[in-house]
């Protein structure tokens, strides 16, 4: 049978708590639920990248590159789905049907970082976030990557271990990393170099 949402608003967690899939409830501050959140945030920004990226497709040099970009990301968006299922889920109250993270997620992962960066120009030195509006969303996301893998290494210390999450997420930052690279130079934008010596700024006089 198909899920059916027919409410959104419960009120259940109007006390501060929220329910796990194994339907125990805990605090929404709690760390398995601040694993859960920033998961959720990186699955929202993948959808605003996706948004940036559709704008400045025509740019692409070429544009099956940003078809086959909007793809992947919308691939990672869904398996983050599962991420958040696997995370809601205390492993001794686990159903086989219910999806988890297995090693060969990050092991495709890899194998994207191998095939997107195949092409880019050796990189000789650190890099600022930024460049054109997809490469800056890409950067974004992988910062929020690896809060989300923060996270879910403060729910091992405090209550249960996810290694094969905590993998995934470490290839996801790395692979946006990479992605943001690509759109830069599909693009036309230049990287953005950290400069050690940039010259202190003038200020306004009026």
């Amino acid at each position: 049978m198909a899920l059916r949402i027919t409410r959104v608003y419960t009120r259940t967690g109007d006390d501060g708590s929220t329910g796990l899939a194994s339907g125990n409830r805990i605090r929404k501050n709690h760390p398995r639920i601040e694993a859960i959140g920033a998961v959720d945030e990186l699955a929202a920004q993948i959808g605003v990248t996706r948004c940036e990226l559709k704008a400045e497709s025509t740019s692409f040099k070429n544009p099956v590159r940003a078809g086959q970009l909007d793809q992947l990301l919308e691939f990672i968006g869904n398996k983050l789905f599962t991420v958040g299922s696997d995370l809601a889920t205390p492993q001794a109250a686990r159903h086989p049907a219910i999806p988890v993270i297995v090693a060969d997620d990050a092991t495709f992962l890899e194998r994207a970082c191998d095939a997107w960066n195949a092409n880019l120009p050796p990189l000789t030195d650190f890099i600022l976030p930024g460049g054109t509006r997809a490469a800056a969303a890409l950067h974004l996301s992988r910062t929020i990557a690896r809060r989300a893998e923060r996270a879910v290494i403060t729910l091992a210390q405090a209550e249960e271990n996810y290694p094969l999450v905590v993998i995934y997420l470490n290839r996801l930052s790395d692979l946006f990393f990479i992605l943001a690279r690509c759109a830069n130079l599909e693009q036309g934008g230049a990287e953005i170099i950290w400069r050690r010596d940039v010259p202190t700024p003038g200020l306004p006089t009026e």
